[in-house]
């Protein structure tokens, strides 16, 4: 009967976060636009710009040249995307930040990760284990949007066997839901 309620729960999961994780449709053919709504001002995840270098808000740059997740500066050197409580929904802060990291793949055909989910104290144990791995299933699937492919992605939930933070507070259990991007 826990396997039931397990496989059903998960399930419900990937269903309730799949309106959230669809690909961005501009109408424009893919350009993007510099109105200064935090994308990229050319180029970059929907533009034609390939590996070359782009320039974000905030300073950081986008590239999708191999050695481009070792350098500080890019985008890609974040690798933590964080979750709201009992949620699996990326959140909009991070949905940018997952497609750099999708259209990293897609240029660099040998490149593998692997999405490790982690979710806070709260809930039972085998909870956290089906909501981190919903987590990190939401992640992959934004990934696959932006070209990556199956075989470059794995996914294991560590539900909160791993957290970063050991406080009770709010602060301390909003490190712990989360997602890291671990390049292989």
């Amino acid at each position: 009967m826990k396997k039931i309620i397990f496989i059903t729960v998960l399930a419900l999961s990937m269903v309730a976060c799949g309106d959230r994780i669809k690909p961005d449709d501009t109408g424009d053919g893919g350009a993007s636009a510099s109105d200064g709504s935090g994308g990229a001002t050319a180029g970059g995840i929907d533009g034609a710009g390939g590996l070359g270098g782009t320039e974000l808000e905030g300073g950081k740059l986008v590239s999708y040249e191999e050695d481009a997740i070792n350098d500080p500066n890019n985008i890609l050197s974040e690798k933590i995307i964080y979750f709201a409580f009992d949620s699996n929904a990326v959140g909009d802060d991070y949905i940018e930040l997952v497609k750099h990291h999708g259209k990293y793949l897609s240029f660099n055909a040998n490149a593998s990760v692997r999405l490790e989910g982690h979710a806070d104290e709260r809930g039972t144990r085998e909870y956290n284990i089906a909501l981190a791995e919903s987590r990190a299933q939401a992640v992959k699937q934004l990934m696959l949007y932006e070209g990556a492919s199956n075989e470059q992605i794995t996914v294991i939930s560590y539900g909160e066997e791993k957290p970063i933070e050991f406080g009770h507070d709010e602060e301390s259990m909003s490190l712990n839901r989360r997602v890291e991007v671990v390049y292989q």
